[in-house]
């Protein structure tokens, strides 16, 4: 078994579809979190590599502003080397990586 935090608030996909638009504070407030944890994980060495608002819950359904990063399973341990792996979702993904002009 896995035994995982309840979120209820569901993913921020989902909430912005609902929502249409946020204020710019209520937006950098998320963002700022996401960056968070982002940068939480490159000092641990490791790379998430499919973020995208579905990988985002919010905590709770009365709040947009308090969220996690969920979704690891393509993650990787950064080496020396870098990462040449092609994955994540291809709908989120950048023109030039497409293109391989990375």
């Amino acid at each position: 078994y896995i035994v995982m935090e309840w979120l209820r608030g569901g993913d921020l996909f989902d909430r912005i579809m609902e929502r249409e638009r946020y204020t710019e504070d209520t937006a950098r407030h998320l963002m700022k979190q996401v960056f968070s944890a982002v940068e939480y994980l490159h000092n641990k060495n490791i790379i998430h590599r499919d973020l995208k608002p579905e990988n985002i819950l919010l905590v709770s359904n009365k709040s947009d502003v308090d969220v996690k990063v969920t979704d690891f399973g393509l993650a990787k341990k950064a080496n020396r080397e870098g990462l040449k792996t092609f994955c994540g979702t291809p709908q989120y993904f950048a023109p030039e990586v497409l293109q391989r002009k990375h």
